[in-house]
């Protein structure tokens, strides 16, 4: 990996449920994943994305090698333009709040803790 490069280029987020999961993702940041077609047991719905450009990708996933919890890596999401109004719709949708929005810096923006449908921790930034 050279640093001109990015260090993740795609990320799982586990499910147990794939339609909760991705109507969790989809409610709360207001977009449209696609379900994938099946593969080696998994299911996968997919976040919004242009491959193979130099851009990170990401899905929900669903298989029996894909436990979601509270422990290991921690996923940041884009909540671009405002990480408000991300926040704003997480409980609504099935999830918890369990850092809320702090300041990272001026320059590097916010950032916020959350639990998904699944019971993943999942984090937040934006730079409002």
């Amino acid at each position: 990996m050279e640093k001109h490069e990015n260090s993740l280029n795609w990320f799982e987020i586990p499910a147990t449920d794939i339609s909760r999961a991705q109507k969790f993702y989809e409610t709360i940041f207001g977009i449209k994943m696609d379900a994938m077609p099946e593969m080696m047991g998994m299911k996968m719905a997919s976040f919004p994305s242009e491959m193979g450009n130099g851009k990170v990708a990401g899905a929900v996933a669903q298989s029996p090698n894909h436990k979601p919890g509270m422990d290991g890596a921690v996923v940041y999401l884009n909540a671009n333009p405002s990480i408000d109004a991300v926040i704003g719709k997480i409980e609504q949708a099935g999830g918890k709040m369990i850092m809320p929005k702090m300041q990272i810096s001026p320059e590097i923006g916010y950032m916020a803790f959350f639990t998904d449908s699944e019971g993943n921790r999942v984090g937040l930034h934006a730079q409002n």
